[in-house]
């Protein structure tokens, strides 16, 4: 899989989020909760990410990390069954997709941070 998705902005790709989940009645601080739960970020140190602009692939690159509990996270997403993805980064990125779509779909925080 040659990806242009790992250039896409990472600031970019949040706006989306936020913007999905807003429009089912979530909140923003709802998707910060579960990028920072998969990434390891801190508050600062995730603002700083959209700041600089970073793509996708700087964004995980510098995730200080991944949460041992992502494993835990399967399904399909975009039509790929997750736990069968093979590129770690592409994993990693549909992984936040899952997480972002569970919250659009109304799912408990509990549940989609694997509690």
């Amino acid at each position: 899989m040659n990806n242009k998705v790992f250039q896409y902005s990472f600031a970019s790709i949040y706006r989306l989020y936020k913007e999905k989940v807003e429009k089912k009645g979530r909140t923003a601080e709802e998707v910060d909760t579960v990028i920072l739960w998969l990434t390891g970020y801190n508050e600062k140190q995730f603002r700083d990410q959209i700041e600089k602009k970073v793509d996708l692939e700087t964004f995980f690159a510098e995730a200080p990390n991944l949460n041992p509990n992502a494993s835990k996270i399967t399904g399909v997403i975009c039509g790929y069954r997750i736990e069968e993805i093979e590129d770690p980064l592409m994993q990693k990125i549909r992984y936040m997709d899952k997480l972002v779509d569970e919250l659009a779909k109304g799912r408990k925080m509990e549940k989609i941070l694997r509690e």
